[in-house]
């Protein structure tokens, strides 16, 4: 965890030494200070001259202009550090996210990994700004302090050591309670943003339900059970402030009591008034160092549970990963299927798919139609390497595609997927994410091919048309269209179209194929749909079933000879009829 977190720091490394560095040369100038504000309460005791105090209080104004410089620059160098290591921290956690696998992200909830990227990093921030400025000033306090005591008030200053064990003790205890709580806490942390994810995600069907005051009690229970173990947690951390105020009080009193007695008795031959006095302000001094100690205690236990959490991410490896020496080109479109099963995880008992055998010649267009959980999302996952196979092989250009450099397998397998994402910003950068250079020219064709282009230019600003985060101000099928328009400008060898035009209408469905087949003759096609008119006129139609391949032929052949393809086209044809008659 430690080497994780310092390879983090990079380019902050010399603000993370300069803190500490300023840290210590103001904890050297407040320790001096009593000392001379002791021996001029000395001097004046003695009855010295106005030039004398004059010249003290200069040294001692200029000391305390040294200790607020060193204290700003050491504010200053801290915030830089810590927020720059807070970035890189948070650069790593999302590059190493962008490189997961989807079995990698199933593992992880998109709530749960959220919360990592904020809140946690949020509380290690927090605990590396007071390691870097707080954890060298309250250590090196005490120590300079105690000797500074020692040498003013000789054997009177080990009430202060006396003390330390008591307090630290009491410390120790406090987090060893305090820690499970939190562990606990942030668990509760993630089922919370969960909670709201889904809500807003889902706000038309909760509305179109009426279910937000439901929703409002999950939420307020998920948010009372947060606010409950940290409310026992913080219980348990405020015992810390009152510990350290009984010491203080207790030390105070102690060094009081008995050097008032010492200086009279003595009449000041071994402890003087300012010697009393700065023994007094060194005790404050080492307390108060206690307590920074004990705030840094309450962070990093507060922390520690974050950091784990962050390192679980930084060293969660894709399950998926370029080979050793990747074949980079792509040579067509051919797809095979040899002998494929799969399942989701080493864990999972079921196969999701078992002994897929398929080959597809470049070029040609295949529909793939199955009941709901048939599997046909999980075998095309396959062909772009979302997932791995688990037995068999998938071949792409007659290679296999764990042979393939990741980057170059999917930049030639284009996936419009069954949840459509368009993402805030315009039509023209929603479209570039097929191709970043894209000309004018290539968006429209690629629009015209997706029958997107005649809606695009009924808006006011056309193509620079600025879409909302999800798309949530344009229509599904304008959301398809625009999807399919984005996967094209890929000018893939592949083109897979899962359940993509659902929620267009029949028409346009027709126009999209009609398109395909003139515009993109070299291009494999293989459409996932519900409908039976949108494969009917593919060249080969896989019927899916419970994982396996049921059957495999055109519309003609499967509506001869199979029972599934039969059913499904009947209770649509059925449908359309009645719906004509009425």
């Amino acid at each position: 965890m430690f080497k994780r977190f310092v390879g983090c720091i990079r380019e902050y490394k010399k603000d993370s030494i300069l803190s500490p560095l300023f840290v210590m040369l103001e904890v050297v100038i407040e320790c001096l200070i009593p000392f001379l504000t002791a021996e001029l309460v000395n001097e004046i005791k003695a009855g010295c001259s106005l030039e004398v105090i004059v010249r003290y209080g200069m040294i001692l104004l200029l000391m305390a202009l040294l200790s607020l410089t060193c204290g700003g620059l050491a504010g200053h160098f801290c915030a830089t550090a810590s927020c720059g290591f807070a970035k890189n921290l948070r650069q790593d956690l999302f590059y190493n996210i962008q490189h997961f696998s989807f079995g990698n992200i199933d593992r992880f909830s998109a709530s749960s990994l959220v919360t990592r990227l904020t809140t946690d990093v949020a509380n290690v921030q927090m605990a590396y700004m007071m390691l870097v400025r707080t954890a060298f000033r309250a250590p090196f306090m005490m120590i300079f302090a105690f000797v500074m005591a020692f040498y003013m008030g000789g054997k009177m200053a080990f009430v202060f050591v006396v003390v330390m064990p008591i307090l630290g003790l009491g410390l120790f205890l406090v987090s060893r309670k305090a820690m499970p709580l939190f562990r606990r806490v942030f668990r509760k942390y993630d089922r919370l943003n969960n909670s709201v994810q889904e809500n807003i995600q889902g706000m038309r069907v909760v509305k179109a339900f009426v279910r937000e005051e439901r929703e409002t009690e999950k939420f307020a229970a998920a948010a009372n059970d947060v606010c409950a173990d940290f409310t026992r947690a913080e219980k348990l951390l405020a015992l810390i402030t009152p510990l350290m105020q009984l010491c203080l009080h207790i030390v105070m009193l102690v060094v009081i009591f008995f050097g008032s007695q010492v200086v009279i008795q003595s009449s000041g031959q071994v402890i003087d008034v300012g010697q009393l006095s700065a023994l007094l302000t060194y005790g404050i001094q080492i307390l108060m160092s206690l307590m920074m100690a004990s705030m840094i205690l309450v962070m990093v236990t507060m922390s520690a549970e974050s950091a784990r959490r962050i390192v679980e991410i930084l060293n969660e490896r894709s399950l998926i990963e370029n080979p050793e020496n990747p074949v980079m080109h792509v040579e067509n479109g051919d797809l095979e299927f040899d002998h494929v099963s799969m399942k989701y995880s080493e864990k999972a008992e079921k196969y999701a798919l078992q002994d897929i055998n398929l080959q597809i010649k470049s070029g040609q267009t295949i529909g793939i139609i199955g009941g709901t959980g048939s599997s046909k999302t999980t075998l095309i996952q396959l062909i772009s390497r979302l997932y791995d196979v688990t037995e068999g092989a998938v071949r792409v250009g007659g290679v296999d595609v764990r042979k393939y450099d990741l980057e170059t397998l999917r930049s030639q397998v284009a996936v419009v997927l069954q949840k459509n994402v368009l993402f805030s910003g315009t039509i023209k950068e929603n479209l570039r994410w097929g191709d970043k250079n894209a000309t004018d020219e290539e968006m429209v064709r690629a629009c015209r091919l997706a029958c997107a282009d005649e809606f695009i230019r009924q808006f006011p600003q056309g193509y620079d048309t600025y879409i909302e985060q999800g798309g949530t101000n344009v229509s599904g099928g304008q959301k398809q269209r625009l999807c399919i328009a984005r996967a094209l400008l890929k000018k893939p060898k592949v083109l897979i179209l899962d359940d993509s035009t659902s929620a267009v209408d029949t028409h346009t469905d027709a126009m999209i194929r009609k398109a395909f087949r003139e515009e993109i003759p070299g291009t494999t096609k293989i459409i996932i749909a519900q409908r039976i008119s949108s494969v009917e006129d593919a060249d080969q139609i896989v019927v899916m079933n419970g994982g396996r391949i049921d059957d495999i032929g055109t519309h003609a052949q499967l509506l001869e000879r199979n029972e599934i393809y039969k059913e499904v086209y009947t209770s649509q044809n059925e449908g359309g009829a009645r719906h004509g008659e009425k």
